[in-house]
């Protein structure tokens, strides 16, 4: 089956090292809207974070936004929401304090708001992800246990030292599959590119599963391909594969 949806993780991926596009990868994301595939961004990222490069890309495609809480039909249509109860969160900020780790959480309408700037978020605010960033492992372990005494949750990272918790069930290939139905594509008319453990299941879930040069091993082992680094172009060079070899 040729390849119909391009689904693009962002950082790490898409965007190299300065968090830039590069020339080469916008060359050949162009290249593929001219083909007729659907370019979708498929972030950890909110809307307000991921929209200046949708903009700046020239695309109008569904985004599939914080992990898969959020999809959206373009820049202002939302399809999909999905949020974390507000005592979930509450408690999970009580136990980034308690750990003295770096938190941070995506609202649904406000951005993000981190340990530095906590105290503006509203008070009815709608969660749709909750981060913690720890570089020492015994502690992001006894704050994943944590978590698991507190309920059951997505539990991820876009990075080796950070946990992203998203509420049960979501991810961004639930999110892709949730797309590809609205726009009457199959997976496996999907190409899925990352580098990090929030990429995994749409890279095992694509019909051409790729990951980044620099991803993590677990991405790599999961993928049918791995492409060059972030800072190498690796999505242009996927997209070229695909225009080539007409996968």
């Amino acid at each position: 089956m040729s390849i119909r949806l391009i689904a693009l993780d962002m950082d790490g991926t898409l965007l190299d090292s300065n968090e830039d596009i590069s020339e080469e990868n916008r060359r050949w994301i162009a290249e593929a809207t001219r083909a007729g595939i659907h370019v979708c961004l498929a972030t950890g990222r909110g809307i307000q974070n991921a929209l200046p490069y949708y903009q700046s890309l020239g695309l109008t495609t569904p985004m599939v936004l914080v992990n898969g809480s959020e999809i959206r039909q373009d820049a202002d249509r939302v399809w999909r929401r999905i949020t974390l109860q507000t005592d979930e969160v509450r408690r999970m900020r009580e136990i980034a304090l308690e750990s003295g780790s770096w938190y941070w959480a995506y609202s649904a309408s406000s951005g993000v708001f981190n340990r530095d700037n906590w105290e503006k978020a509203p008070s009815q605010e709608q969660w749709l992800k909750f981060g913690f960033f720890e570089e020492n492992d015994e502690v992001r372990e006894h704050i994943r246990g944590k978590l698991a005494e507190l309920g059951e949750f997505e539990v991820t990272n876009s990075h080796p030292c950070n946990l992203e918790i998203n509420p049960h069930g979501v991810s961004k290939a639930a999110a892709l599959r949730e797309v590809c139905a609205r726009l009457g594509l199959e997976m496996g008319a999907v190409a899925a590119v990352g580098d990090s453990l929030n990429d995994v299941e749409m890279i095992k879930s694509a019909g051409f599963g790729v990951a980044m040069g620099n991803a993590q091993p677990a991405v790599k082992s999961a993928a049918r391909w791995v492409t060059a680094t972030n800072d190498e172009d690796g999505v242009a060079l996927m997209i070229r594969k695909i225009l080539e070899e007409r996968l």
